[in-house]
């Protein structure tokens, strides 16, 4: 669905049963996956692993956006990371010896932000300034610091993925990425 004339996801209200404290949030992360959507038709596969300038990889952000989307949702509901999410983290960014296309890599994205906003929406805002300790070092964060984090670094890794996007769409032609 082409959402090029509706207003950015936070003009456009609340999104329903998530709590007033947590709106940005979902705003930042439904905001993300409207793009990337939008975004993924102007991908090619030629273009998907490409390091313009040596920069991250168009897969690269799409699995970073999935992974700290999870991780950090994990930690703020006061849990360790399991193998499989270490597993995934250690792979994000490489090529797998199977090829995977834009629309699954895409795909996996949209499932984790439908999981995320599940998880909104059961949220008790009165948890949100609770100690989250993170990683093995269990660094000091919030409830609320990990929720708003993981919705900065996926819009941080959107901009830096709609750049690389451009950069090889200039480029196709030119480099025969299509």
């Amino acid at each position: 669905m082409a959402t090029t004339n509706l207003p950015e996801v936070w003009m456009r209200g609340p999104v329903e049963a998530v709590p007033a404290l947590l709106q940005p949030v979902a705003h930042a992360l439904l905001q993300a996956r409207e793009e990337v959507n939008e975004l993924a038709s102007n991908i090619t596969p030629g273009m998907l692993w490409q390091r313009p300038a040596g920069v991250a990889s168009i897969a690269f952000h799409l699995q970073h956006m999935k992974g700290v989307i999870d991780r950090l949702f994990t930690y703020a509901q006061g849990k360790s990371l399991s193998t499989e999410q270490l597993a995934y983290l250690q792979q994000e960014g490489k090529e797998p010896a199977e090829p995977v296309t834009i629309d699954e890599l895409v795909k996996v994205l949209n499932s984790q932000v439908d999981t995320a906003m599940a998880a909104l929406k059961t949220m008790d805002e009165t948890t949100l300034p609770a100690y989250r300790g993170v990683g093995r070092k269990q660094l000091p964060s919030t409830v609320l610091g990990l929720l708003f984090h993981a919705a900065e670094h996926t819009m941080r890794h959107l901009g830096q993925l709609l750049v690389t996007v451009k950069v090889l769409r200039d480029n196709v032609g030119r480099s025969g990425l299509e």
